[in-house]
C-alpha cells in the first residue's frame, strides 16, 4: 500500500506545480469559466496518461536509442509554447465562449501534454522510480493513479482561473491577465531554450 501513496505523492506534486499545461487551464477557466474548461482539462489529463503509459511499455528505449527526437520533442514544444503564448497576449479579453472565441479542446489539451518537457521528465522520473522494471501491473496502477490525481490538478488551475473571473470582469483587466499568462508562457519557453 505504501507504495501506492508514493505514487499519488509524486503525481500530485508533479501535476499541481506551475507548467505550461496549467497556466491555460488557469486562463481558460478566467476566460471562458470551469464548464468549458474541462474538456482542455480532460484532454491534458488523458494525454500525459497515454504518455505515462506508452513511458512504461518502453517508449523510454526508444528514446534512449534515438536522442535525437528528445531535442526534436523539445523544439516543439517551446515553439508550442511561443504559439500559445502569442495566442493569449493577443486576445481581446472579451469573457464567454461565444463569437469572441472558444475554450481549449481536448485535442489541444492532450497534444500540450505531448509538447511538454515536464509531462516528458514527470514520465520517465515517475517510470524510473516506481517501474523501472518495466512490471506491466505497476504501470497500469501508476496510469490509474495518475488519472485521478492530474484530473483533480488541472481542474484546481481551471477552478482557480474561474474565481479569478469575478476579479477580471471587464475586457481591459482580462487583456492584462492574459498577457501576463504570455508571458509566463514565454519565459517557460525561454527557460526549455536555455536549460
Amino acid at each position: 500500500m505504501s507504495v501506492l501513496i508514493s505514487m499519488a505523492a509524486f503525481a500530485w506534486v508533479a501535476s499541481i506545480t506551475p507548467g505550461p499545461v496549467n497556466i491555460v487551464a488557469l486562463s481558460s477557466g478566467a476566460q471562458f469559466g470551469f464548464r468549458a474548461s474541462q474538456r482542455h482539462v480532460a484532454g491534458a489529463t488523458l494525454g500525459f496518461v497515454l504518455l505515462l503509459v506508452l513511458m512504461g511499455l518502453g517508449l523510454h528505449e526508444l528514446l534512449r536509442l534515438w536522442p535525437g527526437l528528445t531535442q526534436v520533442v523539445r523544439l516543439a514544444g517551446v515553439a508550442f509554447l511561443l504559439f500559445m503564448a502569442w495566442k493569449l497576449a493577443m486576445d481581446d479579453g472579451q469573457l464567454g465562449a461565444g463569437k469572441h472565441g472558444k475554450a481549449p479542446s481536448m485535442f489541444y489539451g492532450a497534444l500540450m501534454q505531448w509538447l511538454n518537457p515536464k509531462a516528458w521528465l514527470a514520465c520517465v522520473a515517475g517510470m524510473g522510480a516506481f517501474v523501472a522494471d518495466g512490471e506491466a501491473r505497476l504501470v497500469w496502477q501508476f496510469a490509474a493513479i495518475y488519472l485521478v490525481v492530474c484530473y483533480a490538478s488541472v481542474a484546481c488551475w481551471a477552478y482557480a482561473g474561474t474565481y479569478l473571473r469575478g476579479y477580471l470582469s471587464n475586457a481591459r483587466g482580462l487583456r492584462w491577465f492574459n498577457r501576463a499568462m504570455a508571458l509566463l508562457l514565454a519565459m517557460s519557453a525561454g527557460y526549455l531554450l536555455w536549460s
